[in-house]
């Protein structure tokens, strides 16, 4: 049924948002962006309102999305989790998730780098550990390989293990090297790896 538009209010708690009045009674509110196309007097059809309705929940997720993006980058997956469990219907992310990747938002490839490159600077974990960090992300194993590679293990160990190396310094050999391999195979890291490291870190410390 056809309807025509009486009133644009900018909405008091959100001004980015116009609040839409057809035959003199709200309608539904819609991002200022999208109601700068009507005016008052326009007539719309049926088929009209429902695109804008559509469009409108389209933009206002979007805007939702940003906002959920400004924190840290994401995954497509972790954003899907976020609007399903806000109940937004599998269109409405799908329309959002294409607009996000077109713009350059939302790219695995550069956010499993992202998330590598960001354990690797700050907390190291061994290959096992990021694997799975990032499977848990939703990511592809070809996108989680392509971002470890050049991820040199015993280094990373190395540089994870400083801290508790040091504060294990008072040990004898045997309970400094089982302890500082344990907590790196906590952190993901391969026996092999853990033992090497902790055999450095003895030699390096006993000789200070």
């Amino acid at each position: 049924m056809a309807a025509q538009v009486t009133a644009l209010k900018f909405q008091k708690r959100n001004h980015d948002r116009v609040s839409v009045y057809l035959d003199g009674r709200f309608a539904f509110g819609l991002p200022a962006i999208v109601a700068a196309r009507l005016k008052v007097g326009q007539t719309l059809s049926a088929a009209e309102i429902a695109a804008l309705q559509k469009e409108g929940e389209v933009e206002k997720n979007y805007e939702r999305a940003l906002n959920f993006l400004s924190y840290r980058p994401r995954s497509r997956a972790e954003i899907v989790t976020y609007f399903r469990r806000r109940g937004v219907s599998e269109a409405q992310i799908e329309a959002v998730i294409e607009r996000l990747e077109r713009a350059g938002f939302v790219d695995d490839t550069a956010f499993a780098r992202f998330w590598v490159e960001n354990r690797e600077r700050f907390r190291p974990k061994g290959l096992r550990a990021l694997r799975y960090e990032l499977r848990r992300k939703g990511l592809a194993d070809k996108v989680i390989e392509e971002a470890l590679v050049g991820i040199q293990a015993e280094d990373s160990a190395y540089r994870a293990a400083g801290k508790r190396a040091r504060q294990l310094s008072g040990k004898d050999k045997a309970t400094f090297e089982r302890k500082l391999v344990d907590y790196l195979a906590r952190r993901g890291f391969d026996y092999e790896v853990a033992r090497d490291v902790a055999a450095r870190y003895w030699d390096e410390l006993a000789g200070d």
